[in-house]
């Protein structure tokens, strides 16, 4: 399903009718009332705009792009009653200000926790598919901005805007984001993806792009728990001593570390053992690097075809992106912190409209989240803003039956592409493919 579509379905919602959810049951105000009290954000003052109210008209200002804020907030119907019927512009600069980030960090990182814990994910070996990847985000070119997210140089020439690099991680069949950092463009992606190491689960299998290749954050992402595997294309030129062969272009294989990583990495070794899988797709050879180094649970020929799945965040990233920001490259706030604030905001509207779909999917029973269209319901749910104040606050309930029979209508039905290999199939698990919009393959372009 596309996030056109699951905004579309969720604004079709009828709250006269049988209800099965509504977005106000996935995000608990109790959950943002917490959250609000662990980053000291509260108020004993009694304002028009309460700080509970400001994390939805958050969510409301990524999922109605094109809308300008105060008129987000009016449509919502978010505020206590006053003299007043509508709110000023300058009122939610202001409440938005009272919020700040973390707040709104805090709700996304522990809603991404709990609807991930709740879903149950296909899995290949016992192993969750997850991937990480970065991105990033142009800011509004203000003085503000342009101090805190310094720009990027190409040929000694700055940027046009101020941008944010952020590495996210995502589920791969349901598209639900795990976890997510940022920074500056001085950070690197490998620093970011240091910061979601503890917050990767056990028994999982995180594939990654080669700038992620290095020795100490694949031996550290290991370490850091049970079962906690990688998939990495091998660094061309890499060193590398065979141990043994396990199978036909399947080999158990040593890397030396260098001096540098080892000061820098402090649990890593004089050398890292792995297993190398040399793969041809279309024409050419590709050596994939992976720590599942037991042949006997995780089989070589199958491993072989995993790592295509990783062009999921990609197009998780293109959902976003273009669906729900509207390919508007330039983020609306012109501060630092609310920046983040936005970008949090993102990442949980994201969520939310994935979490709903993973539910309708579930009532619908056969048909995954994934292979269902996402775009048609982001859509309906322009066609519907009068709605909007009711499916943010919980007082409009949907998915009754005329929407469950919707759901059947946004399945995808001409893109098709590989499940997961056959010792993880729980059950069908089809890929979207666009040949127009996607490169040959994740094996063949490998960025």
């Amino acid at each position: 399903m596309h996030i056109g579509q699951a905004l579309d379905l969720v604004s079709r919602y009828d709250s006269l009718r049988n209800p099965l959810t509504s977005l106000g049951d996935y995000l608990d105000p109790e959950l943002i009332s917490r959250c609000l009290a662990e980053s000291g954000t509260v108020t004993l003052r009694k304002r028009r705009l309460p700080l509970e109210m400001m994390v939805w008209c958050i969510v409301g200002m990524a999922l109605e792009r094109k809308e300008p804020l105060h008129q987000i907030v009016n449509r919502l119907d978010i505020m206590l009653p006053g003299n007043r019927p509508f709110v000023a512009p300058s009122a939610v600069i202001q409440a938005r200000q009272r919020l700040g980030s973390e707040a709104v960090r805090r709700v996304f990182t522990k809603t991404a926790q709990l609807w991930h814990n709740a879903t149950p994910h296909p899995h290949w070996c016992g192993l969750t598919l997850l991937a990480i990847d970065g991105v990033f985000w142009r800011t509004p070119d203000t003085p503000e901005n342009d101090a805190a997210f310094p720009r990027q140089t190409h040929a000694g020439n700055p940027a046009l805007y101020p941008q944010v690099k952020m590495v996210c991680q995502m589920e791969l069949t349901s598209h639900l984001l795990t976890a997510a950092a940022f920074g500056t463009m001085k950070n690197s992606e490998n620093e970011l993806a240091e910061q979601l190491i503890e917050q990767t689960g056990d028994n999982t299998l995180t594939l990654m792009d080669k700038g992620y290749y290095s020795l100490g954050l694949l031996n550290a992402w290991s370490l850091a728990g049970e079962h906690r595997h990688w998939m990495i294309p091998l660094r061309k030129g890499a060193q590398y001593e065979e141990i043994r062969k396990l199978g036909k272009g399947d080999h158990l294989v040593k890397l030396k570390t260098s001096p540098q990583a080892r000061k820098k990495w402090p649990g890593l070794g004089n050398e890292v053992t792995a297993r190398l899988l040399t793969v041809t797709r279309k024409g050419k050879v590709c050596h994939l690097l992976t720590s599942m180094t037991d042949a006997m649970r995780f089989p070589g020929g199958e491993m072989g075809d995993l790592y295509s799945h990783r062009w999921e965040i990609e197009l998780g990233y293109r959902e976003i992106k273009q669906t729900m920001q509207l390919s508007r490259l330039t983020l609306r706030s012109k501060k630092p912190e609310l920046v983040e604030q936005e970008l949090w905001g993102v990442l949980l509207a994201y969520n939310l409209v994935r979490y709903q779909m993973i539910k309708m999917a579930e009532h619908l029973k056969r048909l995954l989240a994934e292979s269902t269209e996402f775009l048609r319901i982001m859509r309906n749910g322009d066609e519907n803003a009068d709605d909007i104040a009711g499916r943010f606050t919980g007082t409009y309930t949907g998915a009754d039956a005329r929407s469950c029979k919707y759901g059947t209508t946004c399945e995808i039905t001409d893109k098709k592409g590989k499940g997961l290999p056959e010792s993880g199939k729980r059950e069908a698990l089809e890929i979207p493919h666009n040949p127009e919009k996607e490169p040959v393959s994740c094996l063949t372009d490998w960025h």
